[in-house]
């Protein structure tokens, strides 16, 4: 008795992604079903990064298949293929990117880069092609905690190409400036420079660029969240109310213009002592997990406090990377691909697709 596409459907249906809590076929990620005697064969697109997980899905699909009477042979091609999503309306798409995130607070001190860069890498070790813009120009972090330095150079004299380390595209205005060299810059030329610094870097082809955001809510952080062509916004917090005060006004910035919260990082939740493993709440509790409920957008999850988050981003080696399957990097990946799982639920931006329209005039 050969199989039929109904029966092989229904089967399919009881494999649930673990990320959306759907199965593929009702969400239409299952294409080209071919059946052909005893041997099957089928498509699965994943929208986001899951390099670590591909093998196990593989395997729940075909075991799930070969519980359908007379289905011999299994091909399953499983593949993450990132799509461009919606951005403000009137903001100019830059080319090759696929989706730009913005990491932001509401004040300094939440350990916003060092989430970006963690962020970032988890993204990249998950198989996506990623970049980095340090947007904090007053106090550029990420040359120091991606262990890069040097000037950029310009193969053609109109854009710059960006440093890489762990596989990840960074600019920043730290490469053009000395270290210890104070950014006197109003606000008006901080924004220019930053949109230079975006729009004129050789960024490749990125499925994400994570935008580290400058503290506040002022006019830098105004007029990028109103120029850069945003995915949406990751808000990060500590649990303590003053911190949860500022958080809450730079998410209100991105809703009034239009850009969508993709989730609350609640960092520094935590201090485990690790001699005797008492666990103290030093900044308060759940405080952004009440914000996330409050303005019911996703929790994303929580960071603790570790001497070892600080000293590894301080000597260019980020948790993830210096440290990929600990426990600290395991909530960073999770943070990271819900981020990545939420973006894929967006709305698709399809300009890409639409035809260019010239007007000529006849005489």
């Amino acid at each position: 008795m050969a199989p039929t596409e109904s029966g092989v459907l229904e089967a399919l249906k009881t494999v649930v992604d673990p990320n959306t809590g759907k199965d593929f076929v009702s969400t239409k990620q299952l294409k080209n079903l071919r059946i052909e005697g005893g041997d099957i064969a089928f498509e699965v697109e994943l929208g986001y990064p899951a390099a670590s997980q591909i093998a196990a899905l593989r395997a729940d699909l075909v075991a799930a298949a070969r519980r359908v009477p007379g289905v011999s042979n299994v091909s399953v091609a499983l593949q993450s293929k990132v799509t461009a999503h919606a951005v403000q309306r009137g903001v100019q798409l830059l080319p090759g990117v696929k989706n730009i995130v913005a990491v932001a607070s509401g004040k300094g001190g939440v350990g916003k880069s060092t989430t970006t860069v963690n962020l970032a890498l988890a993204l990249a070790a998950e198989g996506a092609r990623v970049g980095i813009l340090d947007a904090d120009v007053y106090g550029p972090s990420q040359p120091t905690m991606m262990g890069l330095s040097g000037r950029p150079e310009s193969a053609d004299g109109k854009t710059i190409e960006p440093l890489v380390n762990y596989g990840v595209r960074v600019m920043s205005i730290g490469f053009l400036v000395e270290a210890d060299q104070a950014m006197i810059w109003r606000g008006p030329m901080a924004t220019q420079a930053l949109d230079q610094l975006l729009r004129q870097t050789n960024w490749g082809d990125l499925d994400y660029l994570m935008v580290d955001m400058p503290p506040g809510t002022g006019d830098i952080a105004l007029t990028l969240s109103q120029r850069v062509p945003l995915t949406g916004a990751v808000i990060v917090t500590t649990p303590q109310d003053i911190a949860l005060l500022d958080a809450k006004k730079g998410l209100t910035m991105f809703e009034k213009v239009n850009v969508p919260i993709l989730g609350i990082v609640e960092n520094m939740s935590v201090y485990v002592c690790p001699n005797c493993g008492h666990s103290e709440h030093i900044f308060g509790a759940d405080g952004g997990k009440r914000m996330a409920e409050q303005y019911k957008v996703e929790y994303l999850g929580a960071l603790p406090l570790n001497l070892s988050i600080r000293e590894q981003a301080d000597s260019g080696h980020p948790t993830v990377v210096a440290d990929p399957d600990g426990e600290i990097a395991r909530v960073y990946k999770q943070v990271a691909r819900r981020v990545a799982v939420s973006i894929a639920g967006k709305s698709r931006d399809f300009s890409a697709k639409f035809p260019t329209i010239t007007v000529s005039k006849h005489t």
